[in-house]
């Protein structure tokens, strides 16, 4: 019964993701039909003043009255911002003081100029929220106590105090996907919650420590977490800009944003979705892309598992069905386009399917913290510099997941005049767990800090077909390490071979491998790999397969 229930509970986890990721292919599908990815309109970086906003006044929504903290007299909307950061520079700089009138009854909002920037609200939000997670878990689980016999979520103001004073911090107990995966996703809450009321990437990651830190210290009777501060407190920013990126991308280019558009902002990110809907024009405002080469591949279909080793692989599910979705944003090479701001170039990967041990088994992204572009002679377009990544995988036997910085590269050769190179290299540390330990601790698996490596391969043949390699190593060490002592090293390889059928509609033959290297004291060494195969059905941005072209006609 056991077994049924938790497949029952797996394939409702799939046909949620599913739903999810067919409501953000819908929303992408309509950007693309209305405009390329080479021509997308994007908002101005002119000067604005924004009118009729003052509270009070005939166009004004009532509510504002409601918002002392957040009410600006007119004079002072007029703002020149990046990512909550002066570089010194705008968008078309030339422009930066050219005033544009609206049309009657609307107003020209962008983020460069944002009508409303609040430090208050996101902090309220951010507490209000927490209290909600933490009013909703005592409903939920009513009796769930800690290692000292207190229920979890029974806290109050003495828990606070005594968390702070005398902590103490440690590694929590917690099974793998609440610590890796839900608590990433709880720091993007976060970190979105800041983003959508006007602040930079930098200005939100403070809010998103502080909001983890509020959590460690409240939010349960527990004591507070380390791991659970790094992955709500770190790598909750660096999943959670992709996620405000992708949304905010729906949004721009179009003065009304329709229903699907909303609603897909919405699923990506909520708090988006929120304080749009709850503040009107005040956080209208959409974050300016500034234009991106961007691409980005949908995939439906079926895997099967082709071989297996090791222990603790017999339960293994051998058929399944596959869902996955990947975007890069911001490619290299775009005339124009500038990486001035952190995550102006990002990859985000989530792959989910029935014959995981998790449905949601693969969740990923690296962002670009601080870096530049660079070129080498006319076929070479590139950026290099130090990326944040965040890496959840669970396809047993194979658990592993990291929050890290890595130095690296990304870049396009043109190989020929219709054959491109795109490409990803990092080598990088960070803090992160893994494994499937059978010992005397209750985790059943290992925090440490870790080292890895990623390449990672596209090789484009015009508008026909593309090659995809990569290639994941992670080593998890004894640094730093919980019990057992011991480290492991985790290798993932991608091989995918698709080619273009119909418009931005292509078949592709996919491989992963997944090998497992344990070597942990007073436990027998552990070799476990596992295959898998997989045929989709493929859905493109664009029918160049993400080629960025800045070579004069001459040279094509």
């Amino acid at each position: 019964m056991r077994n049924i229930a938790g497949r029952a509970r797996g394939k409702a986890a799939l046909l949620l993701t599913g739903l999810t990721l067919l409501a953000l292919f819908i929303t992408l599908t309509s950007t693309f039909a209305d405009t390329s990815i080479n021509s997308r309109s994007m908002y101005p970086s002119e000067t604005v003043k924004p009118q009729n906003l003052q509270a009070g006044s005939d166009n004004a929504p009532d509510r504002y009255s409601l918002l002392p903290l957040l009410k600006r007299p007119p004079e002072q909307n007029v703002f020149r911002v990046c990512d909550g950061v002066d570089t010194g520079r705008s968008f078309l700089q030339a422009d930066r003081n050219v005033k544009h009138t609206a049309p009657e009854g609307k107003s020209v909002l962008s983020r460069e100029h944002p009508v409303g920037k609040s430090y208050w609200l996101p902090a309220l939000e951010i507490v209000g929220f927490e209290a909600a997670l933490n009013g909703a878990s005592r409903l939920a689980f009513p009796h769930k106590t800690t290692d000292a016999g207190k229920k979890t979520y029974s806290s109050n103001p003495s828990t606070f105090w005594d968390h702070l004073t005398e902590g103490p911090w440690r590694a929590d107990n917690d099974n793998f996907k609440v610590n890796q995966l839900g608590h990433p996703y709880q720091g993007a809450i976060y970190q979105n919650i800041a983003r959508s009321t006007g602040l930079g990437f930098w200005e939100s990651m403070g809010y998103t420590f502080m909001g983890s830190f509020l959590w460690e210290m409240a939010g349960e009777t527990s004591n507070p977490s380390l791991n659970d501060q790094v992955a709500s407190g770190i790598a909750g920013n660096f999943l959670g800009e992709p996620l405000f990126r992708m949304a905010s991308l729906l949004l721009e280019g179009h003065e009304q944003p329709g229903f699907w558009r909303e609603l897909g902002a919405a699923v990506i990110s909520p708090p988006t979705g929120f304080n749009r809907l709850v503040f009107g024009e005040h956080f209208d405002a959409v974050f300016p892309s500034h234009n991106p080469a961007t691409f980005w591949r949908l995939d439906l279909g079926a895997n099967i598992n082709t071989h297996h080793s090791g222990p603790d692989t017999g339960d293994l599910q051998h058929n399944g069905a596959l869902a996955a979705f990947s975007m890069d944003y911001g490619l290299p090479g775009k005339p124009g386009y500038h990486y001035t701001r952190a995550f102006d170039y990002f990859h985000f990967e989530a792959r989910a399917a029935t014959n995981y041990t998790e449905s949601l088994g693969i969740l990923g992204t690296r962002g670009l913290l601080f870096g530049t572009d660079y070129d080498v002679g006319d076929t070479c377009r590139g950026i290099w510099g130090l990326y944040g990544t965040y890496d959840y995988t669970w396809a047993n036997p194979v658990r592993v997941s990291t929050t890290g910085v890595a130095l690296g590269t990304t870049s396009q050769w043109w190989l020929s005049q219709r054959v491109a190179l795109q490409g990803t290299a990092l080598a990088g540390l960070g803090y992160g767990a893994g494994g499937d330990i059978s010992g005397s601790s209750e985790r059943n698996y290992h925090y440490a800090g870790t080292a890895q490596g990623l390449l990672d391969l596209r090789l484009i043949i015009g508008d026909l077909a593309m090659l995809d390699f990569r290639g994941n190593q992670y080593y998890i060490s004894d640094v730093v390490a919980t019990a057992p002592k011991g480290s492991e090293t985790v290798t993932r390889v991608d091989l995918g071979f698709a080619v273009r059928v119909y418009d931005r509609q292509a078949v592709a033959l996919q491989y992963q491998f997944f090998h497992r290297d344990t070597h942990y004291r007073g436990i027998e060494n552990q070799n476990q790999e596992m295959g898998v195969l997989s045929l989709v059905y493929t859905f493109l941005s664009d029918k160049g397969f993400g080629t960025v072209e800045w070579r004069d006609s001459s040279a094509r």
